[in-house]
């Protein structure tokens, strides 16, 4: 080989790496394993896209005229290309909005919802402080609260009457603020006793009942379980209780997953919640320090007798993870003019083997720690 066929042939190598990379992350979450390196195909979908494309690109002007294998790898990456893109897409300007619009809500009937993961090891208390003051929401949500954070955040009880905390040193320590009249507050531990959320009643100024639930899974990453078990099984037990109660309700809260995953596009069917960002935008939360691979890991989601007023994402207050404010109206027009996603047998089915199957995993390693400890 001359010089220049070895930096072709270099090229071409790299090219065919990076593009099997891309393939085999695109293919992997087809299996429906819940393990970290299947599992975590599903959230850069956008960047995988663009790599995906880059190659695509590179490898057509390196490679040209194409051997046959050259053209099934082609044709693989343009797959990739479609998929990707299609997986994304709901969630840009491009797309019909999911929430409708209500431009001139009555006040009263309007409830306005601020939530943040503040990161248990963020100690920029008056940052925060500062940005709950400033959206004034009816509703304050704040993840990964300690004892240290919830002593700082003891301001607030001027501002709002009812607090509900219970600070962990796990990084799923939970607080949330209100100036609603709550109605039968619980703090569940749905899958693990050292995984709460918040579910309540909550009456709006009106006097109408809306649904709340506060929530923080574990994320399927290598420092926790390594897998999505816990949190598809927390999710979708949440979604199968909101579909029985046909109530207005909400759920907000750092997620761990991202809004196109399959396990959130079922949660979605079974509860029959839109999403407001579809149509609008990723509302990317995850991670602050690395805006090129940014994904939206906290969500909001609601009933059909919602509508939209405000979301933004909000400035960083020194967390890993950008705060989401929300503003939504109740109101009798909003069940007639947008459409919830529905779940058919088929989906019904899948969401009640997941959580099965994912109980009994989990209630067998229960069994096994039991039987280690007795030794």
């Amino acid at each position: 080989m001359h010089l220049g066929e070895n930096w072709l042939f270099v090229i071409k190598i790299i090219l065919y790496l990076l593009g099997l990379s891309v393939i085999g992350l695109t293919l992997l979450p087809f299996l429906r394993l819940s393990a970290w390196w299947i599992r975590v195909g599903e959230f850069p979908r956008l960047q995988i896209a663009v790599l995906a494309v880059l190659v695509a690109l590179f490898f057509s002007f390196f490679a040209y005229p194409f051997s046959a294998v050259e053209t099934v790898f082609l044709a693989a990456l343009v797959f990739c290309i479609a998929y990707q893109f299609a997986c994304i897409l709901p969630y840009t300007p491009f797309y019909r909005k999911q929430t409708k619009k209500n431009n001139v809500p009555l006040p009263k009937k309007v409830v306005r919802i601020l939530f943040s993961n503040v990161y248990i090891k963020n100690r920029k208390y008056e940052k925060v402080l500062r940005m709950v003051k400033k959206m004034n929401a009816d509703v304050v949500l704040l993840a990964e609260t300690d004892e240290a954070w919830v002593k700082a955040l003891e301001p607030l009880k001027e501002i709002y009457p009812t607090m509900i905390s219970h600070p962990l040193d796990n990084g799923y320590g939970m607080t949330l603020f209100t100036r609603l009249k709550l109605i039968n507050p619980e703090l569940k531990f749905i899958i693990e006793p050292v995984v709460p959320s918040i579910h309540t009643d909550a009456e709006l100024p009106s006097g109408d009942v809306i649904r709340l639930y506060c929530m923080h899974p574990r994320p399927p990453i290598p420092m926790e379980t390594g897998r999505s078990t816990e949190r598809d099984a927390e999710l979708l037990i949440v979604g199968r209780e909101i579909c029985r109660l046909d109530k207005p309700a909400i759920i907000f809260g750092d997620l761990n997953d991202v809004a196109w995953s399959r396990t959130t596009r079922l949660f979605q069917k079974i509860s029959g919640m839109l999403d407001p960002r579809v149509g609008r935008g990723m509302f990317s939360t995850f991670p602050v320090k690395y805006p090129l691979i940014h994904f939206p890991l906290d969500h909001l989601f609601h009933t059909k007798h919602f509508r939209l007023v405000e979301l933004r994402r909000l400035k960083s207050v020194g967390s890993d993870h950008y705060p989401i404010y929300c503003s939504l109206s109740l109101d009798k027009v909003a069940p007639h003019v947008q459409q919830p996603p529905e779940a058919d047998r088929d989906d019904h089915q899948e969401a009640l083997t997941t959580i099965r199957e994912n109980l009994a995993v989990l209630e067998e390693e229960k069994r096994e720690d039991e039987k280690v400890e007795k030794r």
